[in-house]
């Protein structure tokens, strides 16, 4: 494979990590810290990883950076409100207040649920991994990855709808 394709496709899903730790809630520096060490790692190892598999690779290495930068530096931080959608800088302001405000509320509405549903849904929605993917990744069956993602789905519903009936 062509190096410049290679560090394409690399960049391609390093941007996505960094998006799906950020929407964790980690704050950007830190998810900019970890993705670089798990990119420094992917190119030490590329050889042994499965292509099919470089992105929960990626992740579950992100995120093992993270929580070993937390320990060392003994803070926990989880930070709903950096979330920004860096993208949409040139589109009306308008626009971004609304896209600004549905990541606020969609933010908010995850921060009320189980961590393990909220994880399981920015896994699935937003990183666009497989249940297969995201069974490697968590070390969970596939069965129970689909069973809680139908439970986090409902849940989401039900909590959406209970903040919007009351302003209605």
């Amino acid at each position: 494979m062509d190096n410049r394709v290679l560090f394409e496709e690399l960049n391609t899903e390093l941007n996505i990590v960094y998006k799906y730790l950020v929407r964790k809630g980690i704050p950007h520096i830190d998810a900019e810290d970890a993705v670089q060490e798990a990119a420094y790692k992917y190119l030490k190892f590329f050889d042994s990883i499965q292509a099919s598999k470089v992105r929960s690779w990626l992740i579950r290495v992100s995120l093992n950076n993270y929580y070993d930068q937390c320990r060392k530096n003994k803070k926990y931080i989880l930070n709903f409100e950096e979330n920004r959608n860096e993208e949409d800088k040139s589109e009306l302001p308008e626009f971004i207040l609304l896209a600004k405000e549905r990541t606020e509320e969609l933010n908010q509405l995850l921060s009320k649920m189980k961590p393990q549903y909220a994880e399981l849904l920015l896994l699935k929605y937003q990183s666009n991994l497989s249940y297969i993917e995201i069974s490697e990744l968590l070390g969970i069956r596939k069965s129970t990855i689909k069973t809680n993602l139908f439970r986090a789905r409902k849940k989401l519903v039900k909590l959406y709808k209970e903040e919007h009936d009351g302003r209605e």
